[in-house]
């Protein structure tokens, strides 16, 4: 983990399942390290480190593609929000528009 060092894909898939154990186990950190012999600051360190190797790995979205009768025409963009709002976007938008829009409809509270 340390800078400089090339990564260990075993030791970063093995953390990953101790993790994964952890979360499903029910247990404190401090249980579940004392269970398995592991120490909690290195428990804490990898978990640190690999959810910013993961929010770092995700430069992508989802994305669902439409049945064809649900498409929308051609050259329309549907954007859909987090709490299920959908912005559709025809050709010729205005870019920052579409921004300020963007930026409301993500800090106001549900309809």
């Amino acid at each position: 983990m340390a800078q400089g060092k090339p990564r260990d894909s075993r030791k970063e898939q093995l953390w990953r399942r101790r993790l994964e154990l952890w979360q499903n186990s029910g247990l404190s950190v401090h249980a579940f390290c004392t269970r398995h012999g592991l120490t909690a600051p290195s428990f804490y360190a990898w978990r640190r480190e690999l959810q910013q190797r993961d929010a770092a790995a995700t430069p992508f979205v989802p994305v669902r593609v439409l049945p064809d009768d649900e498409a929308l025409p051609a050259g329309n963009v549907e954007v859909v929000l987090a709490r299920g709002r959908r912005l559709r976007v025809t050709p010729g938008f205005d870019p920052a528009t579409v921004r300020q829009l963007l930026a409301l409809l993500e800090e106001a509270p549900p309809c």
